[in-house]
């Protein structure tokens, strides 16, 4: 009995400022701001313990209760804003950019100081408009695009050699693993791109140890991090995803070295310049203002770091997709492969020229991302000031999440959201 009480006493001395703070807090909240809507959660740990497994799908559900833009807190301090249909998103994004222009940087990217080099995560400013620009201008453009086009025919053209290879050696009876060479394609690509490197050559020590560091930073960086829910939590990594993010980071980062003292030693014996987006980053010369006059190797080996990490996962899981839709809609898949016979004939291969003249297949790629969007929510962004948006107050420092899945599935925007029609996108 003695015991109990002992434990009782000193729970209390540590829950009960907890539960003071809280409702404090709460209390002045209400008299402060127009918070937008969302269940009320539980003392100290909010409504954490509610969005279950695939919290996207339970945030879709409280939208017919809550409406448009949904309010939740995690633990003590932390605030999310989910904006849940188009017409939020479309407000968010047009009229108040730059407002919610900030990102949250998760425990977990602060390993290796990665979120100062990243565009994903990076604090809103010079610095980050640099970067958007320079992938704009120097990556994402038609004449760059075009002129990677035999790349990319290779990286495709090896995949399907990867695919027969593993179907004839397979069991009678026995399926292959499409997901795993189409990741692999994916990551081949980028590194032929970005490197002009095969990066998944079973000869190649670093490119092995590459990939497989770079699949530990995915999913790490995928997992609910208590320490972000509770910021007092961080210096214990109660989950170890730190010391995991430190450890396969650091591998990367290594490598990456490797990768760039390589192109160095090349460019000082003057070899043939690659043309990539690595000698993008390498001669790049900046007025010293707004942007860098040169960026530094770190700057680098994270910007390249990021281009895999937000281009292999997104890829594969997208084609995925669109194939288990075409297997469960056999019919979409009869009219795709008449399509593309028509397009191509019996004695070609299929070419990226040939896009704009299938539109069902089109119309399947995209109908498949509406409903399973590569990521269900986008990156999270977080407001940089006390800001108005639908008519609520949005405080500094709120988290800011827009649930692309329920968008998608939204039935004001789309007849029949559940369902697989790609004939709605055509026209």
């Amino acid at each position: 009995m003695e015991w109990k009480w002992s434990y009782l006493f000193f729970s209390s001395i540590i829950l009960l400022p907890a539960f003071i703070l809280f409702f404090s807090r709460k209390k002045s909240t209400k008299c402060s701001y127009k918070l937008p809507p969302g269940p009320p959660g539980l003392p100290f740990f909010g409504n954490m313990f509610e969005l279950g497994t695939e919290p996207y799908k339970k945030m879709s559900c409280l939208k017919h209760k809550y409406g448009p833009v949904l309010w939740l807190k995690l633990g003590i301090s932390t605030n999310f804003m989910v904006v849940q249909t188009a017409q939020a998103a479309e407000e968010l994004f047009k009229n108040h950019d730059v407002s919610f222009a900030d990102r949250f940087i998760p425990d977990v990217n602060q390993a290796h100081n990665y979120y100062q080099g990243s565009l994903a995560i990076g604090r809103y400013g010079s610095f980050w408009r640099f970067q958007r620009r320079i992938c704009t201008v120097e990556m994402f453009v038609h004449k760059k695009i075009s002129e990677t086009v035999p790349v990319r025919r290779k990286c495709v053209d090896d995949m399907l050699k990867w695919i027969e290879k593993a179907v004839n050696s397979a069991e009678k009876g026995s399926g292959i693993e499409v997901t795993r060479f189409l990741f692999l394609a994916s990551f081949n690509m980028l590194g032929n791109l970005i490197l002009s490197k095969d990066l998944v050559d079973p000869e190649s020590k670093e490119a092995s140890e590459f990939f497989n560091a770079m699949k530990g930073i995915n999913e790490c960086a995928g997992i609910a991090n208590i320490s972000d829910i509770f910021p007092s939590l961080r210096k214990f990594d109660l989950q170890s995803l730190r010391k995991k993010m430190t450890r396969d980071m650091g591998k990367a980062i290594e490598i990456m070295s490797m990768f760039l003292k390589e192109r160095e030693e090349e460019r000082k014996e003057g070899a043939e310049k690659r043309n990539d987006f690595l000698d993008v980053l390498l001669e790049f010369e900046g007025t010293g203002k707004d942007e860098p006059a040169k960026l530094s190797e770190h700057e680098i080996k994270i910007f390249v770091l990021e281009l895999f990490l937000g281009g292999t996962e997104t890829t594969s899981s997208s084609v995925e997709w669109a194939l288990t839709e075409l297997l469960r809609h056999p019919q979409a898949m009869d009219k795709v492969k008449s399509e593309i016979s028509k397009v191509i004939g019996p004695n070609r291969k299929f070419e990226e020229s040939d896009i704009d003249n299938v539109p069902y297949m089109q119309a399947v790629i995209k109908e498949s991302l509406l409903l399973h969007p590569p990521v269900p929510f986008l990156i999270p962004r977080e407001t940089i000031q006390d800001t108005k948006f639908m008519g609520y107050d949005v405080p500094k420092g709120t988290q800011v999440l827009v649930n692309a899945w329920a968008i998608g599935r939204d039935p004001e925007c789309w007849d029949d959201p559940m369902s697989f029609k790609p004939e709605r996108l055509l026209g």
